[in-house]
C-alpha cells in the first residue's frame, strides 16, 4: 500500500472515567508524585501528513489540546457515546475559528443518536451567530473503513460489557479502548501490528473493562511490536506497573508520543 507518510499517535488521556486521581482518594496512586500517574480521560490524537484526527473528545478536552499544543482540528471519531468519551464536544469551537467549513464527526448510530441528543443545541441551532457552537457535520460510521486525507480509519468492533462498540485501526496501528471482549473477527483484524493499544483498567476483573492480565493475553496472540495499556485506574502505579511486563508492553501515560508508518 501506498504511504501517508509517518503518523504520529499523541496520547492526551490514559485514564478511567473519573481521572486519575480520582476526587476523594488518598491511596498511594492518587497521591503519586509521578506525573504518569496523573492520567486524564481517554482520547488520542493521530498526526500525518498535516492533518489532525481526534478519536473522542473527552471531557478534558480543553486541557488536553492545550496542553499538546495542536491549532487544528480535522476530523473527530468516535468510539462510543459514554459521557467520558463525549463530552469535551464544545471545546472544539476555537478549531472553527478562522475557518468556514465544518469539522466532520463520525460514529456509530447509536452513538451519534446519544450525541445529537446531548449536544441538541449544536445540530438544531438556527440562530447562533459566531463562535457559540461548534460547526461540525456528523457522519454514520458504518463497518466499513472511512478515507480521511489518504488513510484508513477501519472500525474494529468490540464488546464493553455486552454493549457493541469500536476501536479503530489506521495504517499499521490500532486503538482499542473501554473493552472486556474482543470478537474472533475484530481479532484477525489486529495482526501485523506495529503499535496496539488496549484496555487494561486494573489486575481485578471488571464486568466492562479488560484487565492487565487479559491483554496480555491479547498481546501474546496478536504479536505487535508493542502494546501500550490505557484507560487505566487508580490501582496501578505507572512505574511499578511497567517494570512487572515484558519489555514491548508498557502502560500509556498522558502527553505519551509514538510515531509509526503509515499505510493509505
Amino acid at each position: 500500500m501506498p504511504s501517508v507518510g509517518p503518523v504520529r499517535i499523541t496520547v492526551l488521556g490514559s485514564g478511567t472515567s473519573v481521572g486519575v486521581p480520582t476526587i476523594g482518594c488518598d491511596c498511594r496512586v492518587c497521591r503519586s508524585a509521578d506525573p504518569r500517574d496523573k492520567r486524564l480521560r481517554p482520547s488520542i490524537l493521530v498526526s500525518y501528513a498535516g492533518r489532525k484526527v481526534l478519536i473522542d473528545t473527552s471531557p478534558d478536552f480543553r486541557e488536553q489540546a492545550l496542553r499538546a499544543g495542536f491549532r487544528r482540528l480535522d476530523a473527530v471519531l468516535y468510539t462510543h457515546s459514554h459521557a467520558d468519551h463525549i463530552l469535551g464536544l464544545d471545546d472544539i469551537r476555537p478549531f472553527n475559528y478562522g475557518r468556514t467549513d465544518q469539522i466532520p464527526i463520525y460514529a456509530r448510530p447509536d452513538a451519534l443518536e446519544t450525541i445529537q441528543r446531548i449536544f441538541r443545541y449544536v445540530f438544531e441551532a438556527t440562530d447562533h451567530v459566531g463562535g457559540m457552537i461548534p460547526r461540525i457535520q456528523a457522519f454514520v460510521l458504518e463497518d466499513a473503513a472511512v478515507d480521511l486525507w489518504g488513510m484508513e480509519f477501519l472500525p474494529v468492533p468490540i464488546l464493553h460489557g455486552k454493549r457493541t462498540i469500536v476501536g479503530f485501526r489506521f495504517g499499521r496501528a490500532a486503538y482499542l479502548t473501554d473493552h472486556s471482549e474482543i470478537p474472533a473477527a475484530s481479532l484477525e483484524l489486529l495482526r501485523g501490528l506495529d503499535v496496539l493499544f488496549l484496555d487494561a483498567l486494573r489486575h481485578e476483573p471488571h464486568p466492562t473493562h479488560s484487565t492487565v492480565e487479559r491483554s496480555l493475553g491479547w498481546v501474546q496472540e496478536l504479536q505487535p511490536a508493542r502494546a501500550f495499556f490505557t484507560h487505566i485506574c487508580h490501582d496501578l502505579l505507572h512505574e511499578e506497573t511497567n517494570r512487572s511486563l515484558p519489555p514491548h508492553v508498557q502502560l500509556a501515560h498522558d502527553g505519551l508520543e509514538i510515531v509509526v508508518e503509515g499505510e493509505a
